[in-house]
């Protein structure tokens, strides 16, 4: 593939094409032949923006500026690696957040990959020497970014160790939805699971509710959970599906009002459009050896109306 400028075409009106972003940083833009798009940015591989194809965005960022003590946009997807949370003297939720990837010209064969219909980019990310004096450990990490011909987006990481020792690392998809009133949504698929509650020292729970709903700021992550989800908006009649693979937890975060306030890059009455929800690797570290590699998916689709229970447990397809 070339670089800035070009314009690659796979099907119909389907493209990828380099722009810059508004603080002049490099970003990639997918567009599918119906209209709809996203945005991925070379700082952190962090999609930015996914609209369908009436130009309505999907993900939520916040209106407010970015923190000098920041790089990251607060919304949108961030990659959380190689750990979720702080640990340390590392960089909370991980570093590659903050680095500047490159586009992968030549990567190599994702197997069970179909690219028909596809507008997707291949991004990648090497370990550095600085990298090595925060977390001392030598690998590559791939990202593919795709938007479906039916808008659908999916992220596909690996991570290969290059090391000549084994590693451990936590990932997260910190995805953050756009929703019209968190008080009206309500997620499916996490019903009679273990959580780990961070406004409670990571104490285990477990979940009693039918669904999820949100009255006060929830901070957890939801253990060994099915792969397929359901975020349900009311108000605006529609229903995020999350299927994932790989991933076998769940975070969960909504700020809620006081927490808000003291965010600098949160307006105070934001959390009400937000729901951050996305696969993860939270309770048991993964563990690679060198030359081993792991692969994560997360594919995000929108429908219509209600969604059920019933429609979950019969639409787990893969990705």
């Amino acid at each position: 593939m070339g670089h800035s400028g070009a314009v690659w075409e796979w099907d119909y009106k389907s493209a990828i094409i380099t722009t810059k972003d508004r603080n002049g940083i490099n970003q990639i833009v997918l567009r599918n032949s119906q209209g709809a798009s996203a945005k991925i940015s070379l700082q952190g591989a962090q999609v930015t923006s996914w609209r369908n194809e009436k130009e309505e965005e999907l993900l939520f960022t916040s209106s407010k500026g970015i923190p000098k003590a920041s790089k990251t946009i607060r919304g949108g997807i961030p990659i959380c690696f190689p750990q979720f949370g702080s640990c340390g003297s590392s960089e909370l939720h991980g570093f590659v957040r903050n680095k500047m990837w490159k586009i992968d010209d030549d990567p190599p064969p994702l197997p069970g990959y179909d690219q028909e219909g596809k507008s997707f980019v291949d991004l990648l990310l090497k370990s550095t020497e600085e990298d090595m004096k925060c977390w001392p450990h030598s690998f590559e990490l791939r990202l593919r970014v795709s938007l479906a011909a039916d808008g659908d987006l999916t992220l596909i990481s690996r991570v290969r160790n290059v090391n000549g020792k084994p590693f451990s690392f936590l990932f997260a998809y910190q995805t953050y939805l756009l929703v019209s009133d968190i008080s009206e949504v309500r997620i499916e698929g996490l019903e009679t699971l273990d959580y780990l509650d961070n406004l409670f020292q990571k104490e285990r729970f477990t979940e009693q509710g039918d669904a999820i709903t949100f009255e006060s700021e929830v901070d957890r992550a939801y253990l060994s959970s099915p792969n397929v989800i359901a975020v349900l908006d009311h108000e605006k009649k529609r229903t995020f599906v999350i299927r994932k693979e790989g991933l076998p937890d769940v975070a969960l975060w909504n700020p809620w009002d006081k927490k808000s306030k003291s965010m600098a890059d949160l307006g105070d009455e934001e959390y009400k459009q937000m729901l951050c929800v996305g696969g993860a690797v939270i309770e048991k570290p993964l563990t690679l050896k060198p030359t081993e590699e792991w692969t994560g998916r997360l594919r995000l689709s929108v429908v219509p109306s209600s969604f059920c229970s019933e429609r979950l447990d019969l639409d787990r397809s893969g990705l």
